[in-house]
């Protein structure tokens, strides 16, 4: 049994994509089925050790993305995706999976276009409550389309689609215990804690909000915040400057990225999350932690947007549209939500509700139920 596996080189393509790709492996370990060989073909391997640890072989085939708005660069990536043509029905041939599994995005497509000419089956999965270009396109021949949001059913044959949630890796679906969790971090047990998510590349307007109101928080509580790699050294600086003469100082912790242990040791003792409204918002969740989302302007689609109102009408978190992101508009919600527990358990129940934990195990067992028809 061949499966490969293909989506845009982020962060929110990249991870539900091992999730599900480990509870193949999972489920056929279990049931005792012909072993799996899992591919993953994109324009680079995004995280060759995390590819290499589950034994998922990289294929290489270049993609070039198709902007919305002019840019010299839209005219060499048409030359990207033209060799990508070439490459992905080569390696598409050469593999002949049983299956292809995509999330989307411009990295996927050449590999979609000769899945397609081949009549490999295929699946695909939407992370957003509406549907980039190529799961648009996709979703006509696609096999199965799983949704993370309800909201994006709309837009896919109805015959077809499953609301799955979306796939979060087993290691982010146990807490820590709670002591190993402040040891690790090497926080205090008594005071409130605040876990801040900018994603790989950081946010800068939440970076610059936190700092202006920071003096006043690290008085209330204590802050881990993820500032991004390209803005941590800034983020650092400046907060030793604003906090040089804080006696609590200790309490602020900025980190550039956020390995494994740290974010599971973050998210054991935090007590709200406050994050952009990508596919972290499905981790939030998970874990049943309140959260103040803050979604990005102009996402393609307005996805964000979409995304994090449409969390939000859970009563799971509350929104602040970068329009209206001030200083001290983000220190009020936070206090809003802090100094009242029955909101905060309120939100908690909502989070949880809206979380899918088997969300990666429903998507692979159809993986592999369509490869073993396939094989025949």
């Amino acid at each position: 049994m061949k499966i490969v596996l293909t989506g845009g080189g982020s962060g929110g393509h990249f991870y539900p994509l091992i999730a599900v790709a480990e509870e193949i492996q999972k489920i056929v370990k279990e049931k005792q089925l012909v072993e799996a060989k899992i591919f993953y073909i994109s324009d680079t391997p995004y995280n060759e050790r995390l590819l290499f640890d589950r034994n998922i072989f990289f294929r290489k085939v270049q993609a070039g993305k198709l902007r919305r708005y002019f840019s010299i660069e839209n005219f060499f990536d048409l030359f990207k995706t033209c060799w990508g043509f070439f490459a992905a029905f080569f390696q598409m041939f050469k593999i002949y999976p049983d299956v292809v599994f995509s999330k989307g995005a411009y990295a996927s497509f050449p590999n979609l276009v000769a899945a397609r000419f081949f009549k490999i089956p295929v699946v695909i999965h939407e992370s957003d409550t509406v549907p980039g270009r190529t799961n648009l396109w996709s979703g006509k021949f696609a096999q199965r389309i799983a949704l993370s949001y309800v909201e994006a059913s709309s837009y896919f044959p109805k015959d077809k689609i499953a609301f799955t949630g979306n796939p979060v890796r087993s290691e982010f679906l146990e807490m820590m215990p709670v002591g190993d969790a402040y040891a690790h971090l090497k926080l205090s047990k008594d005071v409130p804690t605040i876990f801040i998510i900018g994603g790989s590349l950081g946010a800068e307007i939440i970076n610059e909000n936190i700092l202006s109101v920071l003096p006043a928080l690290v008085e209330k509580y204590q802050i881990i915040h993820q500032t991004g790699v390209k803005n941590f050294e800034i983020v650092s600086k400046t907060s030793n400057i604003i906090l040089e003469k804080s006696e609590f100082k200790n309490r602020y912790l900025p980190l550039s990225y956020l390995d494994v242990k740290t974010e599971r040791a973050a998210a054991t003792i935090s007590s709200l999350v406050i994050s952009r409204a990508g596919s972290t918002i499905f981790e939030i969740a998970q874990w049943g932690i309140p959260s103040i989302i803050i979604p990005i302007t102009n996402s393609n689609g307005d996805h964000q947007r979409k995304n994090a109102f449409a969390y939000g009408k859970t009563g799971a978190a509350r929104i602040i549209e970068e329009t209206n992101l001030k200083p001290h508009i983000l220190f009020s919600q936070i206090k809003l939500i802090l100094d009242d527990t029955l909101m905060q358990e309120n939100m908690r129940k909502a989070a949880k509700s809206f979380a899918h934990p088997d969300a990666a195990h429903k998507i692979a067992d159809e993986i592999i139920s369509i490869a073993l028809q396939h094989e025949k």
